[in-house]
């Protein structure tokens, strides 16, 4: 689970105060249940905010609100890549002929690479 965010806790925070003040001066309770109930109440409704703001760089989609100069520079590091001869991160479906290979991998490659 991500950390909360300093922004989370403001909001929710200020959430808490705002409503207790304004729940405490809407029913003028002053028994113990009706405060507690109050305080219950703004305690769940401050939660509520807090995790219903959205995480800094939390997308729902791959590459949603990129920028021009995001996309730029992950072309620019993309060509860079291939200027050195780096392969993609992923790879491409492997035949059968290359899944025989496996059997016959070297030792010094990396385990993930088989």
């Amino acid at each position: 689970m991500p950390r909360p965010t300093a922004a989370q806790f403001a909001y929710g925070s200020a959430t808490v105060v705002a409503t207790t003040l304004a729940l405490l001066l809407l029913f003028r309770t002053e028994s113990g249940v009706g405060v507690a109930a109050v305080g219950a109440t703004a305690l769940a409704l401050g939660l509520l905010v807090a995790l219903r703001l959205p995480h800094p760089g939390h997308r729902t989609a791959e590459g949603a609100g990129r920028t021009a100069t995001d996309r730029a520079s992950a072309a620019r590091t993309h060509h860079a890549l291939e200027g050195i001869g780096a392969r993609e991160r992923v790879p491409a479906a492997r035949s059968s002929a290359r899944a025989s290979d496996r059997s016959s991998a070297r030792t010094d490659e990396h385990s993930l690479r088989r």
